[in-house]
C-alpha cells in the first residue's frame, strides 16, 4: 500500500510485520597473504558476505537483509574479521596480535558471516555457512647468518691438493627459503692459498710445505639468499704436517749446560713417531761421547800424587811418567801434551823412549805390587804387528832378559813376570794374555794390574778381568847383572852391538805408575778413574740400564709411549766445580721390532750436542806481610821464625745476575787447592847454616803431604784453602849463623787442578833487624833496655874530642850543639817505633850479648871495640852454634840439616875471630848515618 507524504508525493507502505527467510552467503574458501609484524591481510577473494533479504525502503527499522558480524572459528587464530559495510556486506580480516613468521608460517581457520535478524533488536538473526580461510605469513629478512662453530680445526699433509680440507656452516633463523637459506660462503683473509665454496667447503690452492709453513690462521664469513652477511665470522686454524716420516721429534740439536746447575734434561719434550705402525718393542741407545775431552771424560786433573792421597791410595808410589824437572829429567826427551786441563800426556809415536834412573826404580818388588797406567791405543800399523813395550825391565849389559814388562801384542794386552830361581827350579806362571776391545780402540782407558803371585788381575776402567791365557816359563836364574827400567820400549843391553832400545810402544800414556808391597782396592781405581760428567736419570725404573762409566744408557720398552716417558728422564749432568768447557757430542740409535712377520720402521739415528759453557774461573789470591825483620836470636832458635804467619788465601769469582740486570760482582767461593810451592829465591839454602822446616803435625788430620829440598818446600793434596792456610803457617826459617845473612827471599805459589787456576806470586823478605829499609831503620843505641848494650861514654867523648880544639869558635859549638839535639830527637823516634813494632819479642839480656855487632848497623857507623871481648864472645857464640847443631829437630821436616863435623865448626869460628881482630878500631862516622 502506498501513503501520500507532506509533500504530497506518494511513497509505499510497508506491511504491517517482515520475514527474515535467506541466511548470508560468503565464499567457501579464502587464501590470505600477511606480511610478519603487519596485521592487514590481503584475501583472495575478498571478504564479503550476501543476503537475499534485501531491507524494505519504506521500512527503516529492519535489520534483515544486512550483515551484523564475521566470526572467526579456530584454536588461538590471531586474526579478527571486521564488517566495512553492512549494506554492502564488504568486510576485511586483520590481525589482532603481531605475527612471526619464524613462529608460525600458516594459518588455517574457520569464518562464517551473520545477518542482523528481524526486529529492533536483531532477532532471529541467521548465520552463512562456514568458509576456510587458510592464511600464509610472509617472511621479513631480519635475522644475520650465524656460523654452527666460532673456531674451525684442520690438519693437513704437506705436499698435497685437497678438495675439500673441512667445511664450515652457517644457519639463519629467518623463516622464509630465501632470507634462510646461506647463499654463499667468503674468505676474508687476502693472500692465502685456500678457496672456499657456496657450501663452505675449504679447500687448498698450492701444495703446502712444512718447513715454509706449519700452520694458517684464517677467517671465513657467510651471506644468505638476501646478501645478508654474517655479523661474527669464524676463525679456520689449518695446520700442515710433515710427511709422516718416522723418527724422533721436538727435540733440540743443542743443549746448554751451564756449570754447577747439577742434572740437566736432555729431550725434555722428545717423542718417537711411528707413523701408527704396529709395534712390539722399542730400543734405545744414548751414547754421550767425550773421547775428545781429557783422559776420554772430564776428570778431575789433579797430579797423579794429589788423586792418590784424594782416593785413599796405598802410599809409597813411584811415578815413571812425572813432569820433566831437574829431579826427574829422564822424561824430558819424551813428547808431552798439557792440554786444556794441565793434564800430563806422553805421546810415543814409535821412536821414543825413556830409561828411568836407578834409585828411581823400586828395588824392592815383592809378590805383591801393583802397576797402573792410563793409556790410549789404536790398531798396530803392518799385517804382523811387533810386540810395543810400556814398561819394560830388562838386563843392562851382557844378556837380553826380560824380568818383567807390560806391552800390546796384536791387540792383546800382555803381562811378563819371570820370578828369580829360589829352590825349585820348575815351570811357574810367568805370561798373562788379556784380549780386549778397549786395547785398540783409540781411547782412553785406565789400566790396572793387580799382582798377587801367583794371581794376576787386570782392572780397565774399574772392572775385572781375568786373563784369557796364561803361560809357563822356567824362572830367571840370580846374576849380578844390573836391570834397566825402561818407558815406551825395552832396552836391548846384551847380544847387540850397540846397545838400543827396541820393541817401541804407539800410543799415548799418562800417569804411569809402580806401587811395591801393595796392590789397590777396587774402590780406590774406581775413585781414580771416575769420570765427573755423564748421563743421568731422574727414574728408578726398570727401563734404564748404564755402562760403568755412565756414558752409554740403554731404554728398552715395549710401546712407544713408556719409551718416550723415560726418555724425558735422561740428563746430563757434570759434578766438577771448574768443568772443561766444550761441546760433547750426543747419539741415540733406535730399533724397533714389529709383530709377526711385518717389516719394520727404519729410525733414523739422531745426533746433538751438549755445550758445557764456560765456568767463572777463580782468582785465587795471596795476602799478608811481606816483609819479616826480626833479631839474631829469633833466627838461631831451635823454631826459627815464621815467615807465613800472617798469610791469607782467598778465593774470588766473577759473578753476573743476568736476570735482575744488575751488574757482574765479585763473589768469594770456597774450592780447594792441590799444591802450594815456596820456592827460595837467588842462591839455595846453605846446610851449614840455615834450613826451611815444616814439623809433620802441621799435616795430620789433612789430605796434605810435603817434599822438602834446598830450593823450597812444596806442600801438596786436594784440601781445602783454611787446611792449607794452617800448614804454609807453621813454615819456619831457621839460620843458626844469622851474622852472615844479608836478606833471604822466598816465593809462595799455590795451584787449584794441577796448574788450571794458579795464584799471585806472594814474595817475602827475612832479614836481621839491623837490615831494615832506610826508612824504617833501627838505632839500637837509643833501643830499650833489654835491647841495650853497654855505652863506653869516655870513647864517645874522646871522639868528639878528637874533632873539637879549645879554642872553637862560636858558632861551631852552637852547630854542634844543634845537631846533638837533633840526633836525640831521631833517637827518641827510633826507640818509639822499635817499641811499636817489636813489642811483643821479649829476650833476655845474654842473648843480646852473646852477639851484640849484630844489632849494630856499621854499614855507617865507625865504632872502637875491644878485640879481647870479641874473641871471647866469638869463642861463646861458636860453642852455643856447636851446641845448636848437635840438637835434634823437634818433630819437623828440615831442608838442611849438617853435614859437618865439629872440627870443620870449630875451623870456621876461628877464621871468623881472625876477620873481627882485623876490624879492629871502628870509626863513629855520623855523617853518613840515614834514618
Amino acid at each position: 500500500s502506498f501513503t501520500n507524504d507532506v509533500n504530497g508525493v506518494s511513497s509505499p507502505v510497508p506491511p504491517l510485520s517482515a520475514v527474515n527467510k535467506h541466511k548470508p552467503w560468503i565464499e567457501t574458501s579464502y587464501h590470505g597473504v600477511i606480511t610478519e609484524n603487519m596485521d592487514t591481510v590481503l584475501l583472495d577473494p575478498p571478504l564479503v558476505a550476501l543476503d537475499k533479504d534485501a531491507p524494505k525502503l519504506y521500512v527503516t527499522t529492519d535489520k534483515y537483509g544486512e550483515i551484523c558480524a564475521f566470526k572467526i572459528y579456530g584454536q588461538d587464530a590471531p586474526f579478527e574479521a571486521v564488517v566495512l559495510n553492512r549494506t554492502s556486506g564488504e568486510g576485511v580480516l586483520r590481525a589482532s596480535s603481531p605475527v612471526d613468521c619464524e613462529s608460525q608460517k600458516e594459518y588455517t581457520f574457520i569464518i562464517q558471516a551473520y545477518d542482523c535478524g528481524a526486529g529492533p533488536g536483531g532477532a532471529d538473526w541467521k548465520k552463512s555457512h562456514k568458509a576456510v580461510v587458510h592464511i600464509q605469513v610472509n617472511d621479513v629478512n631480519e635475522f644475520s647468518p650465524v656460523f654452527r662453530e666460532p673456531l674451525y680445526k684442520a690438519s693437513l699433509t704437506e705436499g698435497k691438493i685437497y678438495d675439500s680440507i673441512l667445511q664450515v656452516e652457517a644457519w639463519d633463523q629467518d623463516c622464509s627459503p630465501q632470507y634462510s637459506q646461506i647463499c654463499n660462503y667468503e674468505i676474508v683473509t687476502a693472500g692465502t692459498p685456500f678457496a672456499i665454496d657456496r657450501n663452505g667447503n675449504i679447500r687448498n690452492t698450492e701444495r703446502l710445505s712444512f718447513e715454509k709453513q706449519q700452520s694458517y690462521q684464517i677467517t671465513v664469513t657467510a651471506f644468505d639468499c638476501g646478501q645478508k652477511r654474517a655479523k661474527k665470522d669464524a676463525a679456520v686454524h689449518i695446520d700442515v704436517k710433515p710427511v709422516c716420516k718416522p723418527g724422533w721429534q721436538g727435540w733440540n740439536k743443542r743443549v746448554d749446560y751451564e756449570p754447577g746447575t747439577g742434572s740437566r734434561p736432555l729431550f725434555p719434550k722428545m717423542r718417537l713417531e711411528t707413523c701408527e705402525g704396529p709395534l712390539s718393542g722399542v730400543k734405545v741407545l744414548v751414547e754421550l761421547q767425550t773421547s775428545h775431552i781429557g783422559k776420554g771424560c772430564d776428570r778431575e786433573t789433579y797430579s797423579e800424587k794429589s788423586l792418590q792421597k784424594l782416593c785413599g791410595a796405598a802410599s809409597g808410589s813411584t811415578d815413571l811418567l812425572p813432569a820433566p824437572s831437574p829431579s826427574a829429567n829422564w822424561t824430558a826427551s819424551l813428547l808431552s801434551d798439557s792440554g786444556r786441563d794441565n793434564d800430563l800426556i806422553y805421546r810415543f809415536a814409535g821412536r821414543q823412549a825413556a830409561n828411568v834412573p836407578d834409585h828411581v826404580v823400586p828395588q824392592n818388588l815383592t809378590d805383591q805390587f801393583t802397576v797402573a797406567t792410563w793409556m790410549k791405543h789404536g790398531p798396530s800399523p803392518g799385517l804382523r804387528a811387533e810386540k810395543e813395550t810400556i814398561l819394560c825391565n830388562s838386563d843392562k849389559t851382557e844378556m837380553n832378559r826380560h824380568h818383567y814388562s807390560l806391552y800390546v801384542h796384536n791387540c792383546r794386552l800382555v803381562f811378563l813376570l819371570r820370578r828369580d830361581f829360589i829352590q825349585v827350579d820348575a815351570f811357574r806362571p810367568a805370561e798373562f794374555h788379556w784380549k780386549l776391545e778397549q786395547i785398540c780402540d783409540k781411547e782412553w782407558h785406565y789400566y790396572v794390574i793387580n799382582v798377587e803371585f801367583p794371581a794376576v788381575t787386570l782392572f780397565v776402567d774399574g772392572v775385572t778381568y781375568e786373563p784369557y791365557l796364561v803361560t809357563d816359563d822356567w824362572p830367571i836364574h840370580t846374576s849380578k847383572i844390573d836391570t834397566q827400567l825402561t818407558v815406551g820400549a825395552c832396552w836391548q843391553g846384551g847380544e847387540v852391538t850397540p846397545p838400543r832400545f827396541t820393541q817401541y810402544f804407539r800410543g799415548s800414556l799418562s800417569g804411569l805408575t809402580i806401587r811395591p808391597g801393595r796392590i789397590e782396592t777396587q774402590k780406590v781405581i774406581s775413585c781414580l778413574q771416575a769420570c765427573k760428567e755423564g748421563l743421568d736419570i731422574n727414574s728408578l725404573e726398570s727401563l734404564f740400564h748404564f755402562n760403568p762409566a755412565q756414558s752409554v744408557l740403554v731404554v728398552e720398552g715395549e710401546d712407544v709411549d713408556s719409551v718416550n716417558t723415560a726418555m724425558t728422564k735422561v740428563s746430563y749432568i757434570n759434578s766438577r766445580q771448574f768443568p772443561t768447557p766444550g761441546l760433547r757430542r750426543l747419539r741415540i740409535t733406535t730399533s724397533v721390532q714389529c709383530f709377526g712377520e711385518d717389516s719394520c720402521l727404519s729410525i733414523p739415528d739422531m745426533k746433538a750436542v751438549v755445550m758445557v759453557l764456560q765456568p767463572s774461573e777463580p782468582r785465587i789470591t795471596i795476602t799478608g806481610s811481606n816483609r819479616l825483620v826480626r833479631p839474631a836470636g829469633d833466627l838461631r832458635a831451635p823454631l826459627g821464625v815464621a815467615p807465613f804467619k800472617e798469610l791469607h788465601i782467598t778465593s774470588t769469582i766473577m759473578k753476573g745476575d743476568s736476570f735482575s740486570g744488575r751488574e757482574s760482582g765479585i763473589m768469594e767461593t770456597m774450592h780447594n787447592l792441590d799444591y802450594c810451592d815456596v820456592l827460595v829465591i837467588g842462591e839455595e839454602l846453605n846446610p851449614r847454616k840455615e834450613s826451611l822446616e815444616l814439623r809433620h803435625s802441621a799435616l795430620l788430620g789433612k789430605h796434605l803431604d810435603a817434599t822438602n829440598s834446598t830450593s823450597g818446600i812444596s806442600i801438596y793434596g786436594v784440601d781445602s784453602i783454611s787446611h792449607y792456610e794452617q800448614a804454609l803457617r807453621q813454615v819456619r826459617y831457621r839460620n843458626w849463623r844469622p851474622a852472615s845473612l844479608s836478606e833471604r827471599r822466598f816465593r809462595l805459589t799455590c795451584s787449584e787442578l794441577n796448574g788450571r787456576y794458579t795464584s799471585n806470586e806472594f814474595n817475602i823478605e827475612v832479614s836481621l833487624l839491623h837490615q831494615s829499609a832506610p826508612v824504617e831503620h833501627v838505632n839500637h843505641m837509643a833501643a830499650n833496655p833489654q835491647y841495650m848494650r853497654p855505652v863506653h861514654h869516655p870513647l864517645m867523648i874522646h871522639t868528639f874530642n878528637s874533632h873539637m880544639s879549645e879554642a872553637a869558635p862560636p858558632a861551631a859549638t852552637v852547630v854542634i850543639v844543634v845537631c846533638i839535639a837533633a840526633l836525640v830527637v831521631i833517637v827518641v823516634i827510633g826507640v818509639y817505633r822499635i817499641h811499636a813494632t817489636h813489642q811483643e819479642e821479649t829476650r833476655d839480656d845474654d842473648d843480646e850479648a852473646k852477639e851484640p855487632e849484630e844489632d849494630w848497623d856499621n854499614s855507617a857507623l865507625s865504632i872502637t871495640v875491644n878485640p879481647m871481648e870479641a874473641l871471647s864472645k866469638v869463642v861463646k857464640e861458636g860453642r852455643t852454634e856447636e851446641e845448636e847443631e848437635d840438637e835434634e829437630q823437634v818433630g819437623g821436616m828440615s831442608s838442611a840439616e849438617s853435614d859437618y863435623s865439629d872440627d870443620e865448626v870449630e875451623e870456621e869460628d876461628r877464621m871468623e875471630v881472625k876477620e873481627r881482630n882485623r876490624e879492629g878500631k871502628l870509626e863513629w862516622d855520623s855523617s853518613s848515618m840515614k834514618y
